[in-house]
C-alpha cells in the first residue's frame, strides 16, 4: 500500500487522465434498490458491482476517465472515492485506544490515488458550473415560476443521509436513546435505521481550534475540510462525534488543512458498520437525486427512488406508462428523461398537484433549451387532472402502471384507504392490458394493500416485492402482473 502523502499546506498533486487512474467508487442508493443500482452500473459502466443489501450501498471499479459517466446514473444518491476499506478492522474495548488508533490509521492510508480522483472530480463539477452560470445568465430574463406560494427548491420529504447530517453542528450530540445517536429533521433516511446509527460530522479538534490554522504570504491556497462520521453498531466504545473528531485531528496535522464545516473543499468519510470501516472523499457535494424537481409538495418522492420503480417494470419502446396519482411528477418525469421511446401519462386529482407536476414540466423543458444542442427536444410527457376510480382511459389500453400510493399519513389516512385501495386496483386493472401489462406500486400501507390485492387476485398477480425505507418508514414496492381475466367494464362518462 502507498503511505499517505501530500504536501503540508499544499493541494493534492492535479490529477493525470489516463487509464491507468483507476477508483473504486462507493455509491449510497435508495435502501433495498441495490441490485437495480448495480445493474444500472454494469449496463452503463461495465463494471461489476459489490453488493452491501443491508445498507444502500455499492462499491464499482471504474477508471477516472469515466466520472463524468458516474455522476449520469440514475440509480445513485452519494457518490464517494474509497481510500481504503476494512473489512474486519478489530477496535479496542478502551474509548481513548480505540481513537488513537484511528488518529494513527491517517497516516498509513493510501491518500495518493483518491485524492487525484477528487482532484479531477474537481475540474469536471468546475466545468459544469461555468456552463450552468452561462446558461443562466442567457436565459434569466425568462426563468420565473410561481407556485402560489408551495415551497420551491427545498425538498420537505426527501434528503440524503450524508447532506442531512451536514446540518448538525460540530460537537452537539443530538437528542436520542443512550446508543442511539440520529440526524435531526431527517425525513427520508436512504439506509435502514439502527439502533446504534450515529451521523454527524465534525472538523477536527474543539470548534474553537478548527479555523485556527493560517497560510503564510508566499504559500499556496490551504484546502479548507470536514469529515463526517456515519456509524452503525453497539458494540462501539465511542460516538461518531468523537471519532469524526479525533480522525478530523489526525487528518488536519497530516495535511496541515484547515478545519471548516459549512465552506470545505473536501470532505473526508468515515463510515462505521461494526466492524467494517470505510474510510472514503466525497464526490457530491448533494444527492443526485436532486436533479428534476422544482417545485416540491408534501410527498414528493427522490428521483433515484421513482428510477427504481421504473426499471422494476422493464419499459419497452412505444409502451404507455402512466402514474394515476402522480403528485409532483417525480416519476413520469424521471420515466420521460430515461425512457424517451415511451409515451407517459401522469394525472391526480388535486388541482395543486396537477399544478407543481406541470410547472415541474416546464424546468426540465427550459433544462433541456439550455443544453449547448441546436434543436432541443420536447418530452413525451402529458399531465392530467383526474379521478383515479374514473380514468378516462379506453380498458386495456396501458401497458404500464408506476405510482406512489397515499401512506395514509400525510395524505388521506388509513381510513380512507381501505375503500380506496381497491377501487384503485380495480380501475388500474380495467385499463391495464390483459396478460402483459404491469404495475409497479409503492406503499406503506401494507396491510391494507394484502387485504385489496387478495380481494383482486383474478386481475392481478403479484411478483417481485422490494422492501424500501421511506423517510424511516418501512415500506414496499409491489411488482404486479396483469392477469388474461377480463376486468369489470366501466359505465360510459357520458
Amino acid at each position: 500500500m502507498a503511505e499517505g502523502d501530500g504536501g503540508a499546506g499544499s493541494p493534492p498533486v492535479p490529477a493525470e487522465e489516463g487509464p491507468e487512474l483507476t477508483a473504486v467508487v462507493g455509491a449510497t442508493v435508495p435502501t433495498g434498490f441495490e441490485l437495480t443500482a448495480a445493474e444500472e452500473v454494469q449496463e452503463k459502466l461495465g463494471s461489476a458491482s459489490r453488493i452491501s443489501r443491508d445498507r444502500g450501498k455499492i462499491y464499482f471499479e471504474v477508471p477516472a476517465r469515466s466520472l463524468p459517466q458516474v455522476h449520469r446514473l440514475r440509480s445513485v444518491d452519494n457518490l464517494f472515492v474509497v481510500v481504503q476499506e476494512f473489512k474486519d478492522y478489530q477496535f479496542k474495548e478502551n474509548k481513548e485506544d480505540a481513537l488513537k488508533d484511528l488518529e494513527d490509521l491517517v497516516k498509513k492510508l493510501p491518500w495518493t490515488d483518491p485524492l487525484k480522483v477528487w482532484e479531477l472530480n474537481n475540474s469536471l463539477k468546475k466545468k459544469k458550473t461555468k456552463r450552468k452560470k452561462h446558461n443562466l445568465q442567457s436565459t434569466a430574463s425568462k426563468e420565473k415560476l410561481n407556485d402560489d406560494g408551495e415551497d420551491e427548491g427545498a425538498d420537505q420529504k426527501d434528503s440524503g443521509e450524508q447532506e442531512d447530517s451536514a446540518q448538525n453542528t460540530a460537537g452537539v450530540e443530538p437528542a436520542g436513546g443512550q446508543d442511539r445517536e440520529k440526524t435531526q429533521g431527517n425525513e427520508e433516511d436512504d439506509h435502514e435505521q439502527s439502533d446504534a446509527k450515529d451521523e454527524l460530522q465534525a472538523g477536527c479538534g474543539s470548534e474553537a481550534k478548527a479555523g485556527d490554522s493560517k497560510t503564510g504570504e508566499g504559500e499556496a491556497k490551504v484546502l479548507r475540510f470536514r469529515v463526517t462520521c456515519n456509524r452503525a453498531g453497539d458494540k462501539h466504545s465511542f460516538t461518531s462525534n468523537e471519532a469524526a473528531r479525533d480522525f478530523g485531528g489526525a487528518v488536519q496535522e497530516h495535511f496541515q488543512w484547515k478545519a471548516d464545516m459549512t465552506n470545505f473543499d473536501v470532505e473526508v468519510l468515515l463510515n462505521i458498520h461494526n466492524n467494517e470501516v470505510v474510510v472514503g472523499i466525497a464526490l457530491t457535494e448533494e444527492s443526485l437525486h436532486r436533479r428534476n424537481i422544482t417545485h416540491f409538495g408534501p410527498t414528493t418522492l427522490r428521483s433515484t427512488l421513482a428510477y427504481g420503480m421504473l426499471r422494476l417494470c422493464d419499459p419497452q419502446p412505444t409502451d404507455i406508462i402512466i402514474d394515476p396519482m402522480c403528485g409532483t411528477g417525480a416519476i413520469p418525469i424521471e420515466g420521460a428523461t430515461e425512457w424517451p421511446g415511451c409515451y407517459h401519462i401522469a394525472g391526480d386529482n388535486n388541482p395543486q398537484a396537477v399544478k407543481r407536476a406541470a410547472n415541474n414540466i416546464c424546468s426540465l423543458l427550459k433544462k433541456n433549451e439550455n443544453k449547448e444542442s441546436s434543436t432541443p427536444l420536447g418530452i413525451p410527457l402529458d399531465i392530467i387532472q383526474w379521478d383515479i376510480c374514473n380514468l378516462p382511459l379506453r380498458t386495456g389500453s396501458v401497458d404500464i402502471i408506476v405510482t406512489d400510493m397515499p401512506f395514509g399519513k400525510r395524505i388521506g389516512s388509513k381510513k380512507k384507504n381501505w375503500d380506496l385501495y381497491p377501487a384503485c386496483l380495480m380501475e388500474m386493472g380495467r385499463i391495464c392490458t390483459p396478460g402483459t401489462g404491469r404495475a409497479v406500486l409503492l406503499t406503506q400501507d401494507k396491510k391494507c394493500f394484502a387485504k385489496a390485492l387478495s380481494r383482486l387476485g383474478h386481475i392481478w398477480r403479484r411478483g417481485q416485492t422490494v422492501w424500501v425505507n421511506v423517510g424511516g418508514l418501512h415500506a414496499a414496492v409491489y411488482l404486479l402482473k396483469r392477469t388474461w381475466e377480463r376486468a369489470e367494464e366501466k359505465r360510459p362518462f357520458w
